[in-house]
């Protein structure tokens, strides 16, 4: 299954960095889900495995956590 995500979500890489994830990959539940994230810094696109995926800070949400 592919889900684009519109709006797009802000998102850490972890390794890379910030970026807004676009587009979700679910294989099947044999398979880690993809996030399809485009980077901030230089605007490459990575499929970026779920485990290093970090939401980040949204205060206007509640979402008040601390990031690296």
């Amino acid at each position: 299954m592919i889900l684009q995500l519109n709006p797009s979500i802000p998102v850490e890489v972890v390794g890379r960095g910030y970026g807004e994830a676009v587009i979700l990959i679910d294989y099947s539940k044999e398979d880690d889900l993809l996030w399809v994230v485009a980077l901030d810094s230089n605007g490459e696109i990575w499929s970026v495995p779920n485990k290093d995926i970090r939401f980040i800070k949204n205060y206007s949400i509640g979402r008040n956590f601390l990031t690296k």
